[in-house]
């Protein structure tokens, strides 16, 4: 008896752990991963991280009538706590390729975007995408940016750093000559960064959308609400509040 009892109270805690896991969104509260060092899709202010994709994922989880946890972490780690079940769903101005579609799911398209090229402001040997050959090039490691610059460069031109900020940091000190980056935080890098300019030509296109953990039910309630709140305004009204211009 004293055996049956306690199979029972382990399987009953067994059940609560599983039930405690993030990735089904059966809970009360959904947990974010992403990488806060993004402006203007996500940064800190004070020891509070906002931002358009904040604003966003705050306003989709309130319509699923839950409520919201973020959990901050390196961009390259976002992928493996999903494919953990540690987080419900990543929003990170990640950019849907088929290579990342292999190990997660992910939403409609919510925000499209571009990747440019910062340098120095007196660099005068990069003018475009064509000069990055033979030069050392920084990227934020896991990025869209890291992807392209790797099919496109030898490896041992490419310089790779944990946050954004690092790779403006290595250009400012000479470490490398042009950074690849999404245009968005490079405006705000080149804003804030005295010395710095981002070239008239665009690296490449590409589509933002929320990365949730494989067969994760919560992909078609969000894709419903994306669509809701661009066809109410709402979501137009949290873009232009960081970038003031439309989306696709």
């Amino acid at each position: 008896m004293k055996k049956k009892i306690l199979c029972c109270v382990v399987a009953l805690m067994l059940v609560g752990l599983l039930a405690g896991c993030a990735g089904g969104g059966d809970g009360e509260t959904l947990i974010m991963a992403t990488s806060a060092d993004f402006p203007p899709f996500q940064y800190y202010e004070g020891d509070q991280i906002v931002g358009l994709d904040v604003d966003i994922a705050k306003e989709i989880v309130y319509r699923l009538g839950k409520n919201l946890e973020i959990e901050d972490m390196a961009f390259d780690s976002i992928i493996g706590h999903l494919q953990a079940e540690r987080a419900d769903f990543a929003m990170a101005a990640m950019t849907h390729t088929e290579a990342r579609a292999e190990m997660v799911d992910f939403s409609i398209t919510y925000y499209t975007g571009q990747q440019v090229i910062i340098v120095a402001y007196d660099n005068d040997f990069i003018h475009g995408p064509e000069d990055l050959e033979g030069v050392n090039i920084g990227v934020q490691m896991g990025t869209t940016g890291d992807s392209l610059a790797s099919w496109d460069f030898a490896e041992e031109y490419i310089f790779r750093y944990t946050r954004g900020m690092e790779a403006i940091q290595a250009l400012i000190q000479g470490s490398v000559d042009a950074v690849i980056i999404d245009d968005r935080p490079a405006r705000e890098f080149v804003a804030n960064v005295p010395g710095l300019r981002i070239l008239d030509t665009e690296f490449a296109d590409e589509n933002y959308a929320i990365a949730f953990p494989k067969g994760s039910p919560l992909v078609e309630r969000f894709n419903e609400i994306i669509v809701e709140m661009k066809e109410d305004g709402t979501f137009q009204e949290i873009v232009d509040r960081y970038v003031g211009r439309g989306t696709d």
